[in-house]
């Protein structure tokens, strides 16, 4: 009989300790830590064996001279978002954690992604949907693919013996919380069993070469479910996200070892699934007939990518003696600080006003660029003044009320070319980086918010 041994873990960070602390030393929770039986000396026979899997190699020591710096060979899938957010593709062996709210679309993205991997053999394990459920989906939101094969299994060790046999390309779980390793004597979803059946997988993809997705949940704080160490054991943490009332979707990247992790991909959910948005600037501006006050147009960098994004902005008398300040897709101490700036700098009286501002789309901005959009979409709602429709906006504000440069300039300057854009308003400070000759687009230098106000009013 193998003995049995109980642990507690910390539900929050994963921290384990012999005996419960009221206290977790690690994260400084209390009342986090929940007993749970861990099962040690199972027959060691049980794990799986690789050395008859596809392109295995085994491990030696080597010089690091003997080493070919080559680029890690990737599988390029249909969908250019999730290429670009991956960093170009899916490499061999990697293992994917994808974490994102119920009912964002996860599963749809990736049901969808292995159905348009025509070349390789997909194996996708489900522990939370039927098969005739992901059929139904399946023939929803693509062509259905011959090499595509589906398994609905949550003990770790059957789902091995079907990879042995079946030997798939791509292996995508769905989810890791549903999975149970008989190795661990808890819950499905209890740390611990997270942490064993993400360790199985993990020896898996880098024994065999095979890339793995992990679909995971997230807590009502918006954090991955599960314990910490989850996230450091894979090679890249995605996250899903989007407001379900929107038709939008983001994918960020959180952790990428063999990309840029400021990467972004863009989706539309429609009624085949998720569509990729390949120009999302044109989404994210309204086409509008009428001038409306209180709208300015920003041009960010999110990733590698130039964005034009709508700020709206309301400023209004208030009633209720307190002023309001709401934020949506911005940051409140931001707007607060660039609230303070045209109080002090340009004269104007905030402390009367309430004042609301939306990036529309339902996008969050993060990029400190779009605070002169901002501004001047709050000294445009001020003063009940359209901005004209064709300029854009690209600086930070200081401070002390001046406009400082930004980087990338060149890229934003000709996404607003792009789009139709005839001005771009930027800080004087970028124009030394800024090419000689530019032809369809007038670049207005500024240097002080003042300067701003007097040019827009």
């Amino acid at each position: 009989m193998s003995k049995t041994k109980s642990s507690f873990f910390c539900q929050n960070c994963g921290y384990e300790s012999a005996k419960w602390v009221g206290k977790c030393p690690s994260c400084n929770e209390w009342n986090v830590c929940v007993e749970e039986v861990v099962v040690k000396g199972t027959d060691k026979n049980a794990k799986e064996d690789w050395k008859e899997y596809n392109g295995v190699s085994k491990n030696k020591t080597v010089s690091i001279n003997d080493i070919s710096s080559a680029e890690e060979k990737r599988i390029v899938t249909e969908d250019a978002e999730l290429n670009r957010v991956l960093g170009g593709g899916i490499v061999l062996g990697s293992i994917v954690l994808v974490a994102g709210e119920p009912g964002i679309g996860k599963s749809t993205l990736f049901l969808q992604t292995g159905l348009q991997l025509k070349n390789c053999i997909t194996l996708y394990i489900s522990g939370e949907e039927s098969e005739q459920q992901i059929k139904m989906r399946a023939d929803r939101v693509s062509n259905l693919n011959e090499h595509f094969f589906l398994l609905t299994e949550t003990d770790t060790q059957t789902i091995f013996k079907e990879i042995k046999k079946l030997q798939p390309q791509v292996v995508i779980i769905d989810s890791i919380q549903t999975l149970q390793s008989p190795f661990v004597e808890s819950a499905p979803g209890s740390i611990s069993q997270i942490r064993e059946c993400a360790a199985e997988l993990q020896r898996f993809a880098k024994e065999t070469n095979t890339p793995v997705f992990l679909i995971g949940h997230i807590t009502k704080d918006g954090n991955i479910a599960g314990p910490k160490i989850l996230e450091h054991m894979v090679d890249t943490v995605l996250q899903f996200e989007g407001d379900r009332h929107y038709a939008y979707r983001i994918l960020r990247t959180l952790k990428n070892r063999f990309g840029s992790t400021a990467e972004l991909g863009i989706y539309e959910m429609t009624e085949k699934g998720m569509r990729a948005v390949n120009n999302p600037s044109e989404i994210l501006i309204t086409q509008k007939e009428d001038q409306l006050s209180g709208i300015a147009i920003a041009a960010t960098i999110e990733g590698m990518r130039p964005l034009l994004i709508e700020t709206q902005a309301l400023v209004t008398q208030s009633v209720y003696g307190t002023p309001q300040r709401t934020v949506s897709g911005f940051d409140l101490r931001r707007l607060q600080l660039l609230l303070a700036v045209l109080e002090k700098r340009g004269g104007f009286h905030f402390g009367v006003k309430d004042v609301f501002i939306n990036i529309a789309g339902g996008i969050k901005a993060e990029d400190p660029s779009i605070d002169l959009a901002i501004v001047s979409a709050i000294l445009s709602s001020y003063e009940d003044v359209a901005l004209p429709q064709h300029i854009c906006f690209a600086g930070e504000v200081g401070l002390s009320g001046e406009i400082r440069a930004v980087n990338r300039i060149e890229q934003r300057i000709a996404e607003a070319e792009k789009l139709g854009f005839e001005k771009i308003i930027v800080s004087k400070y970028n124009t030394k980086s800024i090419g000689k000759t530019k032809a369809g687009i007038e670049i207005i230098a500024l240097g002080k918010v003042e300067e701003l106000y007097q040019y827009l009013f």
